[in-house]
């Protein structure tokens, strides 16, 4: 069947009701429309994380940031690039190798985000101090790992920012031996607005298509990036940014900003 046959198939629901069929543009306008409203509803809730990043700042802290699979990408998106802060730390399972002295093969085990123990470790590769926020970043927020961080951070006595989706999080299990899930522990939620299963578009006979926690997710980071920097001038602080390196001076620029939290920021690839 044709890419058109399978579309004008999917224009008609069970109850025979018209629907439009699957293509870029569906999926520009629709995503778009859930930026749109996110920006909106978002701003309390933007406003309260910048409140925990901004305090951690002020404390001399560094934020903590972790998620594992696509979460990453947010996490890179808060941690050590041009524009955000310099006290932002990267915390990732190649961890494990970078740092911990495992193996590189460790990380080829497709279960080992559900292994025990294995935030404890990262956590403790990591040091962190007592002022140190954590922000941890799941879609579905029920993985054990991503839960066992929330659950030892806030043992540890850190504040927690999550950022996760309550419609997916809300209609799946807890797998966690404790029962939490992500939303549970956090200080505060951000909540990205994504879809259970995150696929905005569905498809012929089942299945969607087209994640959209990336796009929602980079949105909320970089309104609580703005609104943090927008508290700390208020206050009276400097927001310590990077440049980008790319920029001639960028590069000595960041260095310079980076003495002040030698040793507990990490910006090594992997």
């Amino acid at each position: 069947m044709s890419v058109e046959s399978a579309n004008e198939s999917a224009n008609e629901s069970a109850n025979g009701a018209v629907t439009e069929p699957v293509s870029a543009d569906r999926f520009a306008r629709e995503s778009l429309g859930v930026l749109n409203r996110l920006a909106e509803s978002a701003r309390a809730d933007v406003s309260a994380a910048a409140g925990l990043i901004a305090d951690c700042v002020r404390a001399d802290g560094v934020v903590q940031a972790f998620g594992t699979g696509h979460s990453q990408a947010l996490v890179l998106e808060l941690a050590g690039r041009a524009g955000g802060l310099v006290p932002t730390n990267r915390l990732s399972m190649a961890d494990l190798v970078l740092y911990g002295g495992d193996h590189p093969s460790a990380l080829d085990d497709p279960l080992l985000e559900r292994e025990p123990g294995i935030a404890v470790r990262l956590y403790e590769l990591a040091a962190p101090r007592p002022q140190d926020l954590f922000v941890v970043i799941s879609n579905s927020g029920v993985n054990n790992v991503v839960v066992e961080m929330a659950l030892h951070a806030k043992e540890r006595g850190h504040r927690l920012l999550a950022v996760t989706s309550l419609a997916h999080t809300g209609t799946v299990p807890a797998v966690h031996p404790s029962g939490r899930k992500l939303a549970d522990l956090a200080d505060v939620v951000l909540d990205n607005a994504a879809p259970r299963g995150d696929a905005l578009l569905e498809l012929p006979g089942g299945g969607a298509v087209c994640a959209l926690s990336t796009l929602t997710g980079v949105l909320l980071v970089q309104m609580a990036v703005a609104e943090t920097a927008a508290q700390l001038l208020a206050s009276g602080d400097r927001p310590p940014v990077y440049v980008s390196a790319n920029v001639p001076g960028g590069f000595e620029s960041n260095l310079e900003l980076e003495k002040r939290y030698a040793g507990r920021i990490r910006r090594t690839a992997g």
